[in-house]
């Protein structure tokens, strides 16, 4: 039995684009695919407009339900680029991010779905 924890920091073995459904699909050997809404991408960016510059500084993002990604960008052997239509591309998502945000994805959607009916 192997005890040893995978690397978080290893490309995925896969990344596409279903524009119709509006989905990510990004998978790492080791796991089952993730699936990722573009919706969800786009407001847990990992860019300072979204994030801030420090812990208590995030934005909340609204309105997003029917961003697309126009495209992806490679950035070197660690992350991505995702180039949304709304003129958002300041994230990058590196491969321990996408893999963070696919494992915890119901309970960050949970959260943000709490923020936005707290307005």
């Amino acid at each position: 039995m192997n005890d040893t924890p995978p690397n978080t920091d290893s490309s995925p073995s896969l990344i596409r684009l279903r524009r119709q459904s509006r989905i990510l699909e990004v998978a790492f050997d080791e796991e089952p695919p993730y699936e990722l809404s573009f919706e969800f991408l786009r407001v847990h960016s990992p860019s300072a407009e979204v994030k801030g510059h420090g812990p208590g500084q995030e934005t909340l993002v609204l309105g997003k339900q029917s961003v697309q990604i126009e495209r992806i960008e490679p950035v070197g052997q660690y992350a991505i680029r995702l180039v949304f239509d709304d003129g958002h591309d300041s994230g990058l998502f590196s491969w321990k991010y996408l893999r963070e945000l696919g494992q915890t994805r119901d309970m960050l959607w949970t959260i943000y779905l709490a923020k936005v009916l707290k307005i």
